[in-house]
């Protein structure tokens, strides 16, 4: 296998873009095609994966739970005289990187006032302002953003990145070229990466007043420091009270799933918002510049330089994220189903990590395996949950009237309802930890639409169908047929 790899890399990379996404295919149209020929084979696959669900909602329930019990407990703990206590942390600095294309002035001066909020102090805090370019404004706005912050922080440097060939443009390769900079900088500075972390901080990200004096005590004690991910619970409750009902169930469903994940070391990769040491960026040779999903692909590339300990670690304290938006009920849509894809677009890397897997004999066979798997887990059921758990018990006795008249064929679709009818149970955690966690209700939010807060969940399946599989069978089939995804900013209000 590895000599074909070696061989034969645009063919093989080429074949997996075409195999893994079509795993989902298959998936999909499993109960149509199967059905004719062996539907007892099928109703036991839908019952096996119905039981499958009812294992992952129960995962989602008791670690969302778990995270948001610490959480409760971490926002309370005085972070900074913990990590004061330790000497090195005077040494300690923070390089926190905002890529930015066209992003509204007013949502830049909120991330910006935010960072200002921090305990840890500022002066060892160093913001860049990552612009592009081609983007006609990014002078303007980051000349008045410096004037009004670079006295603030302990450094205020502004990127400008240009689109060479062989980029693709996007947030990697963006990223890629404020670092260089700012470690180039820091050379005149008088700081060693060795004393720095660095964080990929999105835009619309707003950390909580604790994060870099968390992030600290957690670096600093910890003795894989060099080789782990750090991030907070990402939560897209910035504007949760304002966005309508679809993508509100859509966005409180991400941000629970987000926080549980946080105690799920084993499954934990970096999404979004994240922290690491800087000197590990720099020997894993920075950001790429050719990919869209950075921060899976970053993940994967640091794990196959220094090998099995490489993970990600949470920071339980709340990272708050804009939900995707515009002015128009319509616009918004469009603008989560687009969101939506670009995040199911994270399918695309999925043949780097299997050549890295298969070319990688510095790590046991075992994890290479297991990380995989999990990677394949998540991207190939994306588009396939909703067909499978809606409508695939309903199938194999249409399709084969024969089977239907069978025992099993007879009592499958009820089979099906009532596994998840019990996984639905865990819902209810679902909307108890949603209602603690996130921002107060506006007094703009009238009272009337209390209610609705409960009865949105009805909604679940039609809103799962729109914004969640169709996407993300979009993004794959767009990988099938070798049509490039172009990045999207979201659009912000």
């Amino acid at each position: 296998m590895r000599q074909i790899f070696i061989r034969y890399p645009n063919k093989t990379r080429r074949l997996l873009e075409i195999l893994v996404p079509g795993m989902s295919w298959v998936l999909i149209t499993m109960p149509f095609w199967l059905s004719f020929w062996h539907p007892a084979l099928v109703a036991y696959l839908i019952i096996t994966f119905d039981i499958y669900w009812f294992y992952k909602s129960f995962r989602l329930a008791i670690y969302a739970i778990r995270s948001f019990l610490t959480i409760t407990a971490h926002t309370k703990v005085d972070w900074l005289t913990q990590a004061s206590s330790i000497p090195e942390c005077a040494n300690l600095y923070h390089v926190v990187i905002i890529p930015e294309y066209q992003e509204p002035v007013h949502i830049l001066e909120r991330t910006l006032d935010n960072l200002t909020k921090q305990d840890y102090p500022k002066k060892r805090l160093f913001i860049v302002l990552a612009t592009e370019a081609k983007d006609p404004t990014a002078h303007s706005t980051a000349k008045m953003l410096a004037q009004k912050y670079q006295h603030t922080f302990g450094r205020f440097l502004v990127t400008r990145h240009i689109l060479h060939n062989g980029e693709v443009a996007g947030k990697s390769s963006n990223m890629a070229w404020a670092a260089k900079q700012v470690v180039r900088a820091m050379k005149t500075w008088g700081v060693e990466p060795d004393h720095a972390t660095v964080t990929s901080c999105d835009a619309d990200a707003l950390f909580h007043p604790k994060y870099f004096s968390a992030l600290s005590y957690q670096f600093l004690t910890d003795p894989d420091r060099d080789v782990h991910f750090y991030q907070g619970a990402i939560l897209f409750y910035s504007n949760i009270w304002r966005i309508p009902l679809p993508n509100r169930v859509f966005n409180t469903m991400n941000s629970i799933w987000n926080l549980s994940l946080l105690s799920q070391t084993s499954r934990f990769i970096n999404f979004s918002t994240y922290s690491l040491s800087l000197a590990t960026v720099i020997k894993a040779g920075y950001w790429d510049v050719d990919v869209i999903p950075e921060d899976y692909h970053l993940f994967f590339k640091v794990y196959f330089a220094f090998g099995e300990k490489v993970g990600t670690r949470g920071i339980f304290l709340p990272v708050l994220a804009d939900a995707a938006e515009s002015h128009t009920f319509l616009r918004t849509l469009v603008n989560q189903y687009e969101q939506s894809k670009r995040w199911a677009w994270g399918v695309s890397d999925i043949p780097y990590v299997i050549r890295g897997v298969i070319m990688n004999r510095g790590i046991p066979l075992q994890d290479r395996v297991r990380r995989l798997v999990l990677l394949l887990e998540h991207h190939v059921f994306w588009p396939a949950n909703w067909f499978v758990l809606t409508i695939g018990s309903t199938l194999p006795p249409l399709i084969n009237p024969a089977f239907g008249r069978t025992v099993l064929g007879h009592n499958l679709s009820q089979i099906s309802s009532g596994i998840l009818t019990l996984s639905a149970i865990f819902l209810f955690v679902v909307i108890g930890i949603d209602w603690r966690t996130k921002p107060p209700r506006p007094k703009e939010f009238a009272t009337w639409k209390l209610p609705l807060l409960y009865l949105q969940w009805f909604t679940l399946p039609v809103v799962s169908f729109f914004l969640s599989a169709l996407p993300g069978l979009d993004a794959h089939t767009r990988l099938m047929l070798g049509r490039r995804l172009e990045y999207r900013v979201t659009e912000k209000v």
